[in-house]
């Protein structure tokens, strides 16, 4: 069973999670703050995490760093934030998406099934899961990435989006095809997750991230890996 650590102090909100998850039957811990949340997550080892980022003893941002010096579990954000800079402030911390209240609980229960398929490792074949450029080298099968010998730290989100590219090399992928593969959604309103993703994919791979080599952009349609 996928178990689910929701951190949430509206109560109201935390009864709809815990029933619409159930329902769909994932384990579900709850906690209303981000101490507990740390304490638990450390204990239970829950599949994903649903974490608002207004917490009553500290901001949701701390909590997502907390939880990444030790694992790389799946965190989705659901804030009422929607500031432009507080979602990258997340994201930056290690959050793999950012839901904004109020949500649809079909469109969560989509970015969450989307989440956990992230983490399940499928198997390759042996001549895909090396893949070397003059600037970055990603061992698929070990799922890292390294620049100059030195590993280079990505998010399950921002993996699963370079996978993707790297393991379709010189071929454009469309947008909508990246949205449904990684945030289990198509609506083309989504294409600032895949501009925030690929900036920070760059900036940690990329030679010169403002003139990328090898994550380039085909403008209003997609990306396209060049080895």
């Amino acid at each position: 069973m996928t178990r689910v650590l929701v951190v949430e102090d509206d109560p109201q909100l935390v009864r709809a999670l815990v029933i619409n998850l159930q329902a769909r039957h994932y384990g579900v811990d709850a906690v209303p703050d981000g101490a507990t949340a740390l304490r638990l997550a450390a204990a239970r080892r829950p599949d994903v995490v649903l974490l608002d980022l207004g917490l009553p003893d500290m901001d949701g941002v701390d909590v997502i760093m907390g939880l990444r010096g030790w694992t790389r579990v799946p965190v989705l954000v659901l804030s009422a934030r929607r500031a432009s800079d507080e979602k990258v402030a997340a994201l930056d911390a290690g959050a793999d998406d950012y839901i904004t209240k109020p949500f649809s609980m079909d469109e969560l229960m989509a970015r969450l099934r989307a989440a956990v398929r992230r983490t399940e490792d499928v198997p390759l074949a042996p001549e895909t899961t090396l893949v070397e450029t003059d600037d970055f080298t990603i061992d698929l099968l070990a799922k890292k990435a390294s620049r100059a010998g030195h590993d280079i730290r990505l998010t399950p989100t921002e993996w699963h989006l370079l996978e993707i590219l790297v393991t379709n090399p010189g071929r454009l992928v469309t947008q909508k095809q990246l949205l449904h593969e990684v945030w289990g959604v198509t609506q083309g309103n989504k294409t600032n997750y895949l501009r925030v993703y690929m900036a920070q994919l760059r900036r940690k791979l990329e030679a010169d991230p403002s003139h990328p080599r090898h994550l380039i952009t085909e403008p209003g349609m997609g990306y396209r890996f060049e080895g």
